[in-house]
């Protein structure tokens, strides 16, 4: 039987500072983001005497001024009990450290994000390092990018999350727990952010689904210099196949941006082929002007890539190509300045 389309049965989100109830006892919250994609999704869960939240947007005081109306309004007053989070980016752990200290709620989430959290926290830079100044010249990065960004304070982690208590609960592969009364079954994604959790429910066609399980845009698959060799689109690739087999098109998919949908089975294709797409069109313009990365926007990305967008593109487009090279499609060679020079590799 042919998967079903993708629907949205909503067609606008809740407004600031209010909810909007999806299903019996679970309110969708939004935040805003100082970026481009200028909301992430919150969803609450009733407990009874308090709240389970996914996810928490990022650390500021803007959007902890909004939590805390948030709590006083739709929330009822009740405390936020726990926090489960599905992944370690800043827009999704950013208050969870706050809601842990100042409201104390419990943490649960998987070992690999609550450890990343913590170490990109102490990690705090005033300058690029030289590890990272080498991975944006294997990358091509443009000359004037990069005297730019060798000069600026780059993207720290600590500015725009609240420091992370020690202890939480951890999430794993196949867990079976009882949130907001519910039953689910925690599956873990990969490629977007390792051991993405996302929560499945037992009880009813209900699905949240964090970045991993998006209805309308691609997540970001960026490699960075603390793994330059890592191949998040095979990963992503793998996780959208595995993830299928428990995928209905009855199912609510609550993600973390964008509107809540159904059609969880054709999504799931979709989002594979975007990026074997994309892939398609890299090899063919490999074929004829072999290149570095910042030579392969166009290809992968389908126009010219300027301003605030240029570093997570640099970086999912190194992630598109070491795909490539991770399954023997293309070789690199050393070039001018230190960038890698991608070519073909002809069967």
């Amino acid at each position: 039987m042919d998967a079903q389309p993708i629907s949205f049965p909503w067609d606008s989100p809740p407004a600031p500072g209010a909810a909007i109830e999806v299903a019996l006892g679970i309110l969708w919250l939004r935040l805003p983001l100082p970026m481009a994609l200028d909301h992430v999704n919150i969803f609450a869960l009733d407990e009874g005497e308090s709240w389970a939240v996914i996810d928490t947007g990022i650390g500021s005081k803007k959007s902890r001024e909004i939590w805390q109306a948030l709590l006083d309004g739709p929330l009822g007053g009740k405390p936020v009990g726990r926090v489960f989070l599905t992944h370690h980016h800043p827009d999704h752990v950013g208050n969870a450290g706050w809601l842990m200290q100042e409201h104390g709620a419990e943490l649960w989430s998987t070992r690999l994000c609550w450890t990343l959290t913590r170490m990109l926290q102490l990690d705090e830079q005033a300058r690029p390092n030289e590890e990272t100044k080498l991975f944006w010249r294997r990358a091509g990065m443009d000359p004037a990018v990069y005297a730019r960004r060798c000069e600026e304070r780059p993207f720290n982690f600590a500015d725009i999350t609240w420091p992370l208590p020690v202890g939480f609960q951890a999430l794993h592969e196949g867990q079976r727990l009882t949130i907001g009364g519910r039953r689910w079954t925690v599956h873990i994604g990969n490629g977007h952010a390792p051991q993405h959790a996302t929560f499945w429910c037992d009880d009813e066609p209900l699905v949240l689904g964090g970045d991993q399980l998006l209805p309308s845009i691609s997540p970001n698959l960026g490699v960075y210099a603390s793994e330059p060799d890592a191949d998040p689109v095979g990963e992503w690739l793998e996780s959208c196949a595995r993830l299928g087999a428990y995928a209905r098109d009855d199912q609510l998919v609550l993600p973390g941006h964008k509107l809540p949908f159904t059609g969880l089975p054709a999504r799931l294709v979709q989002m594979a082929d975007n990026h074997h797409t994309a892939l398609a069109r890299l090899l063919e313009h490999l074929s004829d002007r072999p290149g570095t990365v910042h030579d392969c926007f166009e290809p992968i990305f389908g126009r010219r890539i300027e301003g605030d967008t240029y570093g997570l593109a640099l970086a999912e487009a190194v992630g598109h190509l070491n795909h490539l090279y991770a399954t023997g499609r293309v070789s690199r060679e050393p070039g001018a300045d230190d960038a890698w020079i991608y070519r073909v590799v002809e069967p």
